[in-house]
């Protein structure tokens, strides 16, 4: 029996998805239907163990204390984490408390854990080293410190390091939803790399959360792959800001908007400038969301029936993302929501996958932006704030994707006042983003495109929609480096 087969016979919801990929006129190049098999391969991996094919009831999963669930836990090992909302903050407090000579190198390896990470407070470090993918308020210190590691990596790949051992996971410390009458679990709103570390790590210890949303698509875990559970109760909602748009984010958002076209797949993140964007999207028309986080933005934007997906290849009438974070509102529409599907990282980001929708609108922001059009998102000069995460994964996916609009879209400058648009990026930075990858850049007064266009040209562009008393130093230093000073014109008042 094939692959496929075999899923359709033993997970038919999940199942449909891909026969519907693999039927697609769109979808015959061979490679991307290897891929979706390939995919439909780990769901069936992971929800069926040998011992999982018989229905075992939430009576048999073995419920036991924090503290007793994480002393499966022994020296050596790496620890997977799993992030955002959906952090076993209980599960991190009662292993943080074995510190000490008798537990040594533990590896703990995440991608955004919310709330208090005491396992990189200085006490911890006799046995954990924490390493992650993606910087949250938690662990920037102790990156700056020196107490634990952040390691760069595309979002698209990290699924793949789990599964070929390039980051070998032996624990995975997860929370979700109680077992259904079959015994399957949800991940609720983190499938993203969390899907992948459950199925390669031989211990996996799980805060059962009735406030768990169940969740479509890759997100199953049975029983049987739990060796611990421990009993919580608790919201997994975040806290919102309710405040106003500002009308700097408003100006970028109607900018942003002018790019996008009806019919468009969006990808968007989080904060002032994204909502901004979507808001002024409320108007289009058979939109579409393909997008690495779901978030309260485009909850809003799909309320103002401007989101069809009808237009998309890839499960069309669907929302696809891989983790989702927001408000009380947001994880009730989740939940047992058929019309928004959960995927595996690899997948959701996968640059060859975006770019079957069409005109894939991938909006993003950056730390800071140099005059040749290189993108700082990840760090602030040699300190580490975030991480390369999907940016570069979308940006090239909206490149080739038929009327693709890969946009990063920031204020001119940051909330104290300091230029976003600067001639060199600070010492120690990282380039997340290449300039060669970079179409539009988009800030309160207006839009520079740069694909295509020679660095004297770039930064005539850049120069242009920087603050207006930013421009006369930006117009000296590209006279410095490129010449042509009849380009430019110091003290010119462009606002």
């Amino acid at each position: 029996m094939s692959v496929l087969a075999c899923v359709k016979h033993q997970l038919p919801g999940v199942a449909c998805g891909a026969q519907r990929l693999l039927c697609s006129s769109s979808l015959r190049n061979g490679a991307i239907m290897k891929h979706l098999i390939g995919r439909q391969a780990a769901v069936f991996r992971r929800a069926f163990t040998p011992s999982s094919f018989e229905a075992r009831p939430e009576s048999e999963l073995k419920y036991s204390s924090a503290s007793e669930a994480v002393s499966h836990i022994g020296s050596g090992q790496t620890v997977f984490v799993q992030g955002a909302s959906m952090t076993p903050t209980e599960l991190v407090s009662a292993l943080s408390k074995r510190a000490g000579p008798r537990l040594e190198r533990v590896s703990v390896v995440s991608i955004h854990t919310d709330g208090v990470n005491d396992l990189v407070q200085p006490e911890a470090a006799i046995s954990f080293r924490a390493n992650s993918f993606f910087l949250g308020a938690n662990m920037r210190q102790a990156v700056a410190d020196g107490r634990a590691d952040y390691t760069p990596a595309f979002l698209s790949e990290i699924p793949v390091f789990f599964r070929n051992g390039t980051v070998p996971v032996d624990v995975a410390m997860v929370q979700v939803s109680p077992p259904d009458r079959h015994g399957y679990c949800s991940l609720g709103t983190s499938v993203d790399v969390t899907a992948a570390a459950c199925e390669v790590a031989s211990t996996v210890i799980a805060l059962v959360n009735p406030q768990v949303p169940r969740t479509h698509g890759d997100g199953l875990l049975h029983v049987s792959k739990i060796s611990a559970a421990v009993m919580a109760d608790r919201s997994i909602a975040m806290p919102t800001n309710d405040a106003p748009l500002s009308q700097l984010h408003m100006n970028i958002g109607a900018h942003v908007a002018s790019l996008i076209p009806n019919g468009a797949t969006v990808q968007a993140g989080i904060g002032g400038v994204p909502d901004a964007a979507l808001l002024a999207l409320s108007s289009h028309r058979d939109l579409g969301v393909h997008t690495e986080m779901f978030s309260d933005g485009l909850l809003k934007l799909h309320a103002s029936g401007a989101i069809t997906n009808a237009q998309k290849n890839i499960f069309r009438h669907k929302i696809v993302t891989s983790f989702a974070g927001g408000s009380a509102e947001l994880i009730d529409f989740v939940h047992d929501n058929p019309d928004v599907h959960f995927l595996e990282s690899n997948f959701v980001n996968d640059p060859t996958i975006i770019s079957q929708n069409p005109k894939v609108a991938a909006i993003n922001s950056a730390i800071e932006i140099d005059l040749t059009g290189q993108v700082v998102a990840d760090s602030i000069g040699k300190r580490i704030y975030s991480g390369v995460g999907g940016q570069m994964d979308f940006m090239r996916g909206a490149a080739l994707s038929p009327g693709g609009r890969p946009i990063l879209a920031l204020p001119s400058r940051t909330p104290k006042g300091a230029p976003r648009i600067v001639p060199f990026i600070k010492e120690c930075a990282g380039v997340v983003t290449t300039r060669a990858h970079v179409y539009y850049v988009v800030t309160e007064y207006g839009i520079a495109e740069l694909h295509g266009r020679c660095l004297r040209d770039r930064a005539h562009a850049l120069v242009a929609i920087a603050h207006p008393d930013d421009r006369e130093e930006l117009e000296r230093a590209a006279c410095e480096r490129y010449g042509g000073k009849d380009l430019f014109f110091f003290g010119r008042n462009a606002a």
